[in-house]
C-alpha cells in the first residue's frame, strides 16, 4: 500500500507545530528584560538630598546600634555611630555588595547542566518513485554529557570566588571605618592646632605692642620689633593654614561618611582623641596578631581566592577527559522508519590540555604568593603601628614634662611681676614658649591616636554587629531610578 501524501503531510505539519509548541512553552518560563536607566541628574540629586536626619538612617542605627538614640535628629555625633552612618551611605560599600552579587550569580552560572539539542531534518527526494511521497522527515537528539566532575569542580571554584567576593564587603567596612577616623582626628586637631595658633597670635601682637612702645621711647632698638614682626607674621600665615585646614577637614569627614558638606552643617563630633588607646601586654598583641593572621577578611578572602585556583587546576586537569554526547535520531523514509544511536566524543590525540593545565598551576602558585604576601602585610602593619605608638607615647611622655616645667617657670615670673622683679614681655615670652610646646604635644598626640587606630585597623579585631553590613539595605538602590 501507497503512503498517502496529504497524510505524510499532516503528520510532519503536526510534528512541526508541536515542535513550535515546545519551544514556546520554554521561551514562557525564561527571564525577561526590564530596562533601568540611569538618570544622572536623579541619581545626583538623591546623593545631594543625603543628611544626618532621615528617617531610614534612624532605623538603620537603631538596629545596627542595638538601642535607640536618644536625640533625633543627633547634634554630637561619636566615631562609633558615625562608622554605622558611613557604614549605610558610603558608596564603596554599596560595590562590594553588588560585586558579591555578581559573584553569587557565577555560582549558579557554574551549577548549570549543558542542554540537550533538538534537530528537525526534513528531506526531499527529487527522484521518488510516482505514487510515493518525496518527504522523508527527521529527528535528531543530542545529550551531551560531562565527565571527570567537571561541573562539581567548576560549582567549588565560583563557590570560594564568591567567598573571597563576600570577605571584600568586610575589608570594604573597615577601609571605610579607618578613612572615617583619619578624617575625625585630622579634623579634631587642625580645630585644636587652630585655636592655639590663634592664641598665639594674640600673645605675638601683644608682644609686637609692647616692645613697639620701649622701641618709641628709646629703649629698645628696631631691630627687635622687627624681629617680633616677623614672627607674628610667620605664626599669622601658619593660623590661616590651620583655619584653611579646619575647613578642608571638615569635607573630607562628609566624604568618608559618603554625604555631601551641607549634611554637616550645626553637626558636632565628639572627640576622637578621647577613644581608648590600645593597652595591650606584648603577650595579649602577639596573640591578637597570631588571630589576624587567620581571620582577616583579606586573608580570608586570599585564602578562598587560592582554593578557588586549586579548582580551577582541577578542572583543568578534568577537561584532559573529553566530555561525551549521546545522540539518536529517526526518520521517516517512503515508508520505512529508520532509528539510530550515536556516541560522539573528541579524541585528545594532539594536546591533553597541557597549555590551560600549565597556566591554571601557575596560578595557584601566584596565589600561593599573594596569601603569604597579604600575611606579612599584617605582621609589618601590626608591629609598624605598635612602634608608631610607643614613640607617640614616649614623646608625648617627654613634652608633658617639658610642659609642666615651662608652666611653672610662667607662674614664677607672674610671681615675679607682682614683686617687681620681672616685667610683661617676659611673662609674654614664656607664654609664648608654652605655646610653642602645647602645639608640638598636640602633634604628638595626634600620632599617638593615629598609630592606636593603625593599630586597629591593622589587627581588625570584629566589633560588635559588623557582619549586617553585608546585608545593609542600599540607600541609592534601583528602586530610586526609573
Amino acid at each position: 500500500m501507497k503512503p498517502d501524501t496529504k497524510v505524510l503531510g499532516g503528520i510532519w505539519r503536526g510534528f512541526v507545530h508541536t515542535i513550535g509548541a515546545f519551544a514556546a512553552a520554554l521561551v514562557t518560563g525564561c527571564a525577561h528584560y526590564e530596562a533601568r536607566p540611569l538618570v544622572p541628574a536623579q541619581t545626583a540629586a538623591i546623593l545631594e538630598a543625603r543628611s544626618l536626619a532621615g528617617p531610614e538612617l534612624r532605623q538603620f542605627l537603631t538596629d545596627s546600634l542595638g538601642h535607640d538614640l536618644a536625640e533625633w535628629p543627633a547634634k554630637t555625633w561619636d566615631f562609633e555611630t558615625l562608622t554605622w552612618v558611613a557604614f549605610h551611605f558610603h558608596p564603596s560599600l554599596a560595590v562590594a555588595r553588588t560585586q558579591w552579587d555578581v559573584a553569587r550569580g557565577g555560582t549558579k552560572t557554574a551549577a548549570g547542566r549543558p542542554n540537550p539539542t533538538v534537530s528537525a531534518t526534513p528531506g526531499y527526494n527529487l527522484n521518488a518513485a510516482s505514487g510515493v511521497s518525496p518527504w522523508f522527515p527527521g529527528l535528531t537528539v543530542d545529550l551531551p554529557v560531562e565527565t571527570a566532575g567537571k561541573r562539581d569542580k567548576r560549582i567549588a571554584q565560583s563557590r570560594f570566588l564568591a567567598e573571597a567576593a563576600h570577605q571584600n564587603v568586610f575589608t570594604a567596612a573597615w577601609q571605610v571605618r579607618a578613612e572615617l577616623r583619619r578624617a575625625l582626628l585630622d579634623l579634631t586637631s587642625a580645630s585644636r592646632r587652630a585655636d592655639s595658633v590663634r592664641n598665639q597670635v594674640a600673645l605675638q601682637r601683644r608682644m609686637v605692642e609692647m616692645l613697639e612702645q620701649r622701641r618709641q621711647a628709646g629703649a629698645i632698638s628696631g631691630l627687635e620689633v622687627s624681629t617680633a614682626r616677623v614672627a607674628l607674621a610667620k605664626t599669622e600665615a601658619e593660623a590661616g593654614d590651620a583655619e584653611r585646614m579646619a575647613v578642608t577637614t571638615r569635607s573630607r569627614v562628609a566624604q568618608a561618611l559618603g554625604v555631601p558638606l551641607a549634611a554637616l552643617a550645626g553637626r558636632q563630633f565628639s572627640d576622637p582623641f578621647s577613644l581608648p588607646l590600645p593597652g595591650r601586654s606584648p603577650e595579649a598583641l602577639a596573640a591578637a596578631r597570631r588571630q589576624s593572621l587567620q581571620s582577616r577578611p583579606d586573608i580570608l578572602a586570599a585564602l578562598a581566592t587560592y582554593e578557588a585556583c586549586q579548582a580551577a587546576l582541577q578542572l583543568e586537569i578534568a577537561k584532559q577527559y573529553p566530555d561525551v554526547h549521546l545522540g539518536s535520531g529517526y526518520q521517516w523514509d517512503q515508508g520505512d522508519n529508520k532509528w539510530n544511536l550515536a556516541v560522539t566524543l573528541d579524541l585528545p590525540l594532539f594536546n591533553r590540555n597541557e597549555g590551560p593545565i600549565a597556566e591554571a598551576g601557575a596560578r595557584r602558585r601566584e596565589a600561593a604568593a599573594l596569601f603569604i604576601a597579604a600575611q606579612a602585610r599584617v605582621v609589618g602593619e601590626v608591629d609598624a603601628a605598635t612602634a608608631e605608638h610607643a614613640a607617640a607615647k614616649g614623646q608625648i611622655a617627654g613634652l608633658e614634662n617639658v610642659t609642666a616645667a615651662l608652666m611653672k617657670q610662667a607662674e614664677r615670673i607672674e610671681l615675679q611681676i607682682k614683686a617687681g622683679a620681672a616685667d610683661r614681655i617676659e611673662s609674654l615670652g614664656a607664654q609664648l614658649e608654652l605655646g610653642v610646646t602645647r602645639l608640638a604635644l598636640l602633634d604628638a598626640e595626634a600620632k599617638a591616636a593615629l598609630a592606636a587606630g593603625q593599630l586597629e585597623d591593622a589587627l581588625r579585631i570584629p566589633f560588635t554587629n559588623l557582619k549586617s553590613v553585608e546585608n545593609n539595605p542600599r540607600p541609592l538602590t534601583q528602586s530610586q531610578i526609573p
